[in-house]
């Protein structure tokens, strides 16, 4: 059974309220001052508190301020009592976490009245946390699920470490590598507009379709002939206005030749070279994200791959991680991290960003999907 506190200095008016709220059939817990209100408040969690304004020491405000901090307690209807009745004095105690007011002299079918809707309030309170619950598991199932789509290494001539990381808000990040044959290997990022079961379902199904191969096989060949016929087919306008970036690459082993395609995908970077003095090349984006327009002809670009050189595939969750002056962390440092360790010869993975990111902003973490793809070629 729900349980009412009630708080009050006066015997006459505790004797009062529990007698009339007993006789409705409430079960009431009586304290005699606010120090002892708050105690059996955080003993007892009560669904309604009911307490006096003016009592010596901790006053019915200060009460009410401290179990509205309470993350146990905030829930709870707070229902003031007082014979203030200036305009000001009501603010002033909205503003300290007070659902309701009852005027001294209590009316009693008044006071009934006001602990009926407080407790209806209080119940939507609770099943609106529970269905909360609910939605959150499921989200995290759907998560897990997304995240066992994707691979999340390979070791050969070309070694690759990928890391997906889903925000509380489940995105729509998605990525794949493999062999098309013994000689090239395909690897592609996207990233779907907006979060949610949308731009996750959006993405799985971008997945599915690459996977299938239903363009034909031979397309998978040129990075740009598959932007073209992801964009005809996922026009935003079939799609509840989402889009999606995306940076496809072919690397034919060979001839040690990365050809790709970007549509509006945060830059690849290869960092080649000596450790001492470590040379990075942006591969920036070439076209607009798919789905905008739907006569768009996506590019090509190549370039040669020097041995030891690493390349990293990511999408912007990575860097965009506001910090401590409200401004994002930003792609530049990303850089510079990168760097600092290929010139260490060290791996690199989120947690490791992070960290880096923490060092400057302690109670950073990141808000949105975040994919990394370190490509190592040998």
């Amino acid at each position: 059974m729900l349980q009412i506190l009630v708080i009050d200095d006066d015997l006459v008016m505790q004797m009062i309220l529990k007698n009339t709220l007993q006789g409705h059939g409430y079960q009431v817990i009586v304290a005699k001052n606010g120090k002892e209100g708050i105690s059996l408040a955080q003993k007892h969690h009560p669904a309604l508190v009911i307490c006096d304004w003016m009592m010596p020491d901790v006053d019915g405000l200060e009460v009410c301020r401290q179990l509205k901090l309470d993350q146990n307690l905030y829930a709870s209807i707070f229902i003031l009592l007082t014979s203030r009745g200036a305009v000001e004095d009501k603010v002033k105690a909205l503003d300290n976490g007070a659902d309701d007011f009852l005027s001294k002299p209590i009316d009693k079918t008044e006071l009934i009245a006001s602990v009926r809707a407080g407790l209806r309030i209080y119940q939507l309170n609770q099943d609106l946390q529970v269905q909360k619950q609910l939605l959150e598991a499921e989200l995290t199932e759907a998560s897990d699920y997304v995240k066992s789509l994707l691979p999340i290494s390979l070791e050969g001539t070309v070694n690759i470490t990928a890391e997906f990381i889903p925000s509380s808000k489940l995105g729509g990040d998605c990525y794949d590598f493999y062999w098309l044959d013994a000689d090239h290997l395909a690897i592609y990022l996207i990233d779907t507009s907006g979060h949610g079961v949308g731009s996750a379902l959006l993405s799985i199904s971008i997945l599915n379709l690459l996977r299938s191969q239903s363009f034909g096989k031979e397309k998978f060949y040129e990075p740009s002939v598959i932007m073209t016929e992801l964009n005809h087919a996922f026009q935003m306008s079939q799609h509840s206005g989402r889009y999606f970036t995306m940076w496809y690459g072919v690397y034919k082993r060979s001839q040690r030749k990365l050809i790709y395609a970007n549509a509006g995908h945060p830059q690849g970077l290869l960092i080649a070279g000596d450790r001492t003095n470590p040379r990075i090349k942006e591969l920036p984006s070439l076209d607009m994200p798919i789905g905008f327009f739907p006569d768009v002809e996506y590019t090509s670009s190549e370039l040669s791959i020097e041995p030891d050189s690493k390349l990293y595939i990511f999408s912007d969750g990575i860097f965009e991680v506001i910090q401590a002056d409200e401004r994002i962390w930003g792609m530049p440092k990303f850089f510079n991290f990168l760097l600092e360790k290929f010139a260490l010869n060290e791996e690199v993975n989120a947690n490791l960003v992070l960290q880096k990111i923490c060092s400057e902003t302690p109670n950073a973490k990141f808000g949105d999907d975040v994919s990394l793809l370190q490509i190592s070629f040998l």
